[in-house]
């Protein structure tokens, strides 16, 4: 009875290893044939796209190998290999309510496809739904300029109308077609950020004269609100992408200076922590609730939704913030409470090395 639970024991191992390794191998040649196929056609895909791809083109691989054994050796397991086919369909057409049941019949390496598939299942189920969540997003940002322009056009066609109202109505419709055109310039940057493509250029430059110089371009606005700039820093020089550090603080800067009442205080320090770089922008601006701080680099999130139409934004600054800093190997934090004020902390490293592809979601 031993030497028999033994010898089981010892198939399934076997079995389970044999399955593994079956499964590396068809992921692995799926992405060797993917990766010549793009380079022979110069295609260019999204990371997710591709990663997706390469799990259903192995996983096809994968079912091709069973389907052979089962063909061969194993013909009492086509029901499970017709089961499986069937989960795949159904995942083919879009319906990731897929989940196979775990019977004995399933134990050794058919465990570790029906676990595969399950997790497969729920994976592609979970970015379908963010899918649709970023759609509907994306939707009722546009959609709300949208129904401006178009009512204020239609305005414009009364033939009674003043020329201040006119005036008026051509002003609405100019604001709401440049909140329009900064989404759509957001939505790109973000996508294009997101990839694996996007030029990276370190260089070394000073820090210290590169924030100074964007808080003077903005003085406009900060000396309308009668805002008080504090501003302190030391002389740095870092290694890192110039440019797309400049979105960094230009978002933030100007984040500071929308959300500070007239009269307030912002204050800008820079300063070196070891062989790291620390950057802060401190407001005495509306504040952020604690239980919306861990949200705000989230696409499209607004911490207070019944702000936005005294002050535009689209959610997506901070998104496009959050990811130059990752590309940098850096880190931002948030400090906040509400009515009281706001402090965003960027540390850096000195030397920037060159980012890594982003994992999705």
């Amino acid at each position: 009875m031993k030497k028999e639970r033994l010898r089981h024991f010892a198939k399934g191992v076997l079995g389970t290893l044999v399955a593994l390794l079956t499964e590396v191998s068809c992921c692995a040649l799926a992405y060797a044939i993917t990766s010549w196929f793009y380079a022979y056609r110069g295609i260019e895909v999204p990371d997710l796209i591709s990663q997706l791809i390469n799990v259903a083109l192995g996983s096809m691989f994968a079912i091709s190998i069973i389907l052979i054994i089962g063909f061969t050796t194993r013909p009492k397991q086509m029901h499970f290999i017709h089961v499986v086919m069937e989960a795949m369909r159904q995942i083919s057409q879009g319906n990731f309510n897929v989940s196979l049941d775990k019977t004995s019949r399933h134990q050794g390496h058919f465990e570790v496809f029906v676990d595969s598939i399950n997790h497969m299942a729920q994976q592609l189920k979970h970015m379908e739904a963010m899918r649709q969540e970023f759609i509907s997003n994306v939707s009722h940002e546009i959609q709300s300029p949208l129904t401006s322009i178009n009512g204020f056009a239609q305005a414009l066609q009364q033939d009674h109308l003043s020329e201040d109202a006119r005036r008026h109505y051509l002003h609405i419709i100019e604001t709401e077609s440049r909140r329009l055109s900064r989404l759509s310039d957001n939505l790109l940057k973000l996508t294009s950020l997101e990839s694996e493509h996007y030029p990276y250029s370190p260089g070394r430059y000073r820090l210290d004269k590169q924030l100074r110089n964007l808080v003077l371009a903005c003085e406009p606005q900060w000396l309308s609100k009668k805002i008080d700039m504090d501003v302190s820093l030391v002389d740095m020089e870092i290694v890192a992408d110039e440019e797309l550090l400049s979105q960094v603080w230009v978002n933030l800067l100007y984040n500071s200076i929308k959300f500070t009442p007239d009269g307030g205080t912002i204050t800008v320090r820079l300063e070196k922590e070891q062989d790291q770089v620390l950057v802060s922008i401190s407001d005495t601006g509306i504040g952020i609730a604690e239980e919306d701080q861990t949200r705000i680099f989230e696409r499209f999130f607004k911490a207070d939704v019944s702000r936005n139409r005294s002050v535009s934004g689209s959610g997506l600054g901070l998104s496009i913030v959050h990811r130059i800093i990752e590309m940098h190997q850096g880190a931002i934090t948030v400090g906040s409470k509400l009515g009281t004020g706001t402090t965003i902390t960027v540390k850096l490293p000195e030397t920037a090395e060159q980012p890594q592809p982003q994992s999705p979601e």
